[in-house]
């Protein structure tokens, strides 16, 4: 009975720290926050992070958004309370027979209200992105044997997402095939299937597993002299983002003559932009009710591209010129996300659409002076989820160098306000990681030290 009391707790909290998930807007709630971290303003971005979340413990998202933000303000102890703590939400989402209920009846209640109802337990490229950023706190404070941990959960979250992946896919096509639901997102008049559709978008593997976090799990096994397992790594890289010569290299190079003396082998990370919001848009979806047809206004989730950040194609090392790699981008990930998602999507808002329609038949015919009405409710009522972590990067560019061990400068051509930023090698394998957001520089590695920040916080010194 304790138990049970226990669990009707939780999910009381779940409903309460959701807000009023049938109106509650993300993407909207989220501009404030982001519109200081764009500035270089993160302990105003915090505090409006803070003021939107007001209900201790604080759902998922918000243990997502503050832990990043905590990183680049340079608090690792508070940012990575606030991702494991989420990280921990996720494992007991999980292995919970009562949650899968609970998230179920969601589910459920989302084919009469809309998708925002739904519990919302983190997209895969989420997870897999949580355990990355972790694992890049470790690397930040030249801890490879920790990073180690993050990087190998990381992967074994990979697994059981493929697993879970493929069961809900075979389940989703059962069922369209039993309703008779043969619509698709290319045939939503005014849907911009283009996004969907890119040929950057259809090339990725699937939608959770990320070059970046394969290449990093290589690197790591590199620093901690584990070098048959830093090959499967960068072969998992290299089969994730073929013609890549960069990650190509780093597989060649295992079997290379070791560092000279007071040599440094050195992964600098820059990370650019924020990941793209999902907004809603609104399709007309024709009914048949005993021969006649009904318009209903349904809606769809679309991703929005974030254009905040200019593109970021080098970096400046010493005054020479490095040309960056392309190794990720969550961006993509989050579209190939909904692409994928889209099938289970369209059947919920269909049965939706179907009853809207079916209502709207019989107060035509009974009550027609009440038809007015109900339809601007139904339209209310109906509105795609916009939640998504909005903090995280969108892109993940690397380069790769051996630089003798001392101080060192770089600079980045999307902030030209800023003196070089300097950074000391000491390891001899370092990773060292840079944030770019509109045109604010973020460095919160203990290795990195920037001299002109001409917002405050812009960057933050160690």
């Amino acid at each position: 009975m304790a138990t049970c009391l226990r669990f009707l707790l939780v999910l009381g909290a779940c409903v309460m720290l959701s807000g009023c998930p049938t109106t509650r807007d993300y993407n909207a709630e989220l501009g404030e926050t982001l519109a200081y971290f764009n500035a270089g303003q993160l302990d105003g971005s915090l505090a409006v992070l803070e003021r939107n979340n007001p209900f201790a413990p604080g759902d998922l998202l918000y243990h997502f958004e503050k832990g990043e933000l905590l990183r680049l303000k340079g608090d690792m102890t508070g940012s990575f309370a606030a991702w494991d703590y989420a990280d921990r939400s996720i494992v007991a989402y999980e292995n919970s027979s009562r949650f899968s209920t609970f998230k179920k009846l969601t589910e459920y209640n989302s084919y009469v209200a809309n998708d925002k109802v739904r519990f919302y337990d983190g997209y895969d490229f989420e997870k897999v992105a949580l355990t990355t950023q972790m694992a890049l706190i470790f690397m930040s404070n030249a801890d490879p044997a920790d990073a180690r941990v993050l990087i190998k959960k990381t992967h074994e979250r990979e697994a059981g997402i493929a697993e879970k992946r493929d069961l809900q896919y075979l389940e989703l096509e059962n069922q369209a095939q039993e309703q008779g639901i043969s619509l698709q997102y290319k045939d939503l008049q005014g849907y911009p299937v283009a996004t969907l559709d890119a040929p950057e978008v259809i090339a990725l593997k699937n939608s959770y597993q990320s070059a970046f976090s394969h290449y990093l799990a290589g690197f790591i096994y590199e620093a901690l002299n584990e070098k048959d397992l830093a090959a499967p790594g960068y072969r998992k890289a290299v089969e994730l983002r073929p013609n890549t010569p960069l990650l190509e290299q780093a597989l060649r190079n295992l079997d290379k003559s070791p560092l000279k003396a007071g040599e440094s082998d050195v992964l600098l990370i820059v990370q650019t932009g924020l990941a793209p919001a999902r907004s809603s848009v609104r399709v007309p979806i024709s009914v048949d009710v005993d021969g006649e047809a009904f318009i209903t206004n349904m809606s769809f989730p679309i991703i929005v591209p974030d254009t905040s950040t200019p593109p970021v194609d080098y970096i400046s090392v010493d005054g020479k010129q490095q040309k960056l790699t392309l190794i990720n981008s969550f961006g993509d990930m989050a579209r190939r996300t909904l692409r994928d998602d889209m099938p289970g999507i369209i059947e919920r808002t269909l049965v939706r659409a179907k009853s809207n329609a079916r209502e709207q038949a019989y107060l035509k015919k009974r009550r027609p002076e009440l038809l007015e009405a109900t339809i601007l409710q139904q339209i209310q009522r109906e509105d795609a989820d916009t939640r998504g972590w909005r903090t995280l990067p969108d892109k993940t560019y690397i380069v790769r160098l051996r630089l003798k061990k001392g101080v060192h400068e770089l600079t980045v051509p999307n902030a030209p306000e800023y003196l070089p930023v300097k950074f000391r090698i000491d390891q001899t394998h370092q990773a060292l990681s840079l944030r770019a957001v509109s045109n604010q520089i973020y460095a919160a590695d203990r290795a990195l030290m920037i001299e002109s920040t001409p917002l405050p916080q812009a960057a933050v010194l160690n």
